[in-house]
């Protein structure tokens, strides 16, 4: 063998090793161990904000749980299970959500990267993975966002759905109402809002126009815009007790753009955590 012959192989030798230890290092992808979580801004049109929680081992994901949470604080998964979606029975579905939602949980675990996902149209379903028909661009995109964020850390309380609803109509018309998702012992979600005696949502009531307060009552804001503020002054400070209020109408001076009541949201809050979860 001529010496340009030996110098060829050597550079050959030397290119495959390269391209073997990149991919060994693209196969060895690694997360922070720890726990995570991300969940759906807005409530859909389906009534089910959905969310992804993972949870991180040695670097590997080695849990994942995809649920959803509607504003009775129902767990999608566990009100599936027990009977209240039916898939299946009514839709002709191949398999329950649950069931389905598993498997997607699966095949997280098995290919640890969320972009390792090919959709077959633009309603989010995909051919890759056997027996799942739903839609699951969501659930990708919530993981990706969930390992992007970080891991979170451990809070106190017993994960589940939680639900509070005051025993009486109040001379305004609104029966308060407080739904929470725990996850990984934090308060990831809060819907605070109203029902009437024809059984219609405070919140979405006034987003529809029929409220005003604004408009008509010279407010700082209308009223759903300053309950959202107050959903996320409860999830930064994770303690329904952790308020103080300016006056005995139990308003508040610790929330930026907030000059209606809050004591109904702050005692319903409570009230749903002392309770604990719901049971579907």
């Amino acid at each position: 063998m001529n010496k340009k012959s030996l110098f060829f192989i050597i550079i050959l030798v030397a290119l495959v090793s390269i391209f073997a230890v990149s991919c060994s290092k693209e196969k060895a992808k690694t997360y922070s161990d720890g726990e995570y979580f991300a969940i759906e801004d807005e409530f859909p049109a389906s009534g089910w904000k959905e969310f992804v929680a993972l949870s991180v081992k040695g670097g590997k994901i080695v849990k994942v749980d995809w649920g959803g949470v509607n504003r009775n604080g129902d767990d999608k998964k566990a009100y599936d299970k027990a009977g209240n979606y039916n898939m299946v029975k009514f839709g002709g579905a191949i398999g329950e959500w649950w069931e389905q939602a598993e498997k997607v949980e699966q095949h997280l675990i098995k290919t640890q990267d969320p972009a390792k996902i090919k959709y077959s149209n633009n309603d989010g379903n995909t051919d890759e993975i056997s027996g799942v028909t739903i839609s699951v661009n969501e659930f990708f995109t919530l993981a990706d966002k969930a390992l992007k964020a970080g891991p979170v850390k451990p809070g106190t309380y017993k994960d589940g759905g939680y639900y509070a609803i005051e025993a009486e109509f109040p001379s305004s018309g609104w029966k308060a109402y407080v739904s929470l998702l725990v996850k990984n012992g934090n308060i990831v979600e809060v819907y605070w809002s109203g029902l009437n005696d024809k059984g219609e949502d405070k919140k979405d009531y006034d987003k529809a126009g029929n409220y005003n307060m604004a408009k008509f009552g010279g407010a700082i804001a209308d009223w759903w815009v300053q309950a959202e503020r107050v959903e996320q002054h409860l999830l930064k400070s994770q303690d329904p007790a952790k308020i103080k209020y300016s006056n005995n109408d139990g308003n508040t001076d610790e929330i930026s753009g907030v000059t209606i009541t809050v004591d109904d949201f702050f005692n319903l809050a409570n009230q749903a955590l002392k309770q604990g979860p719901k049971s579907n």
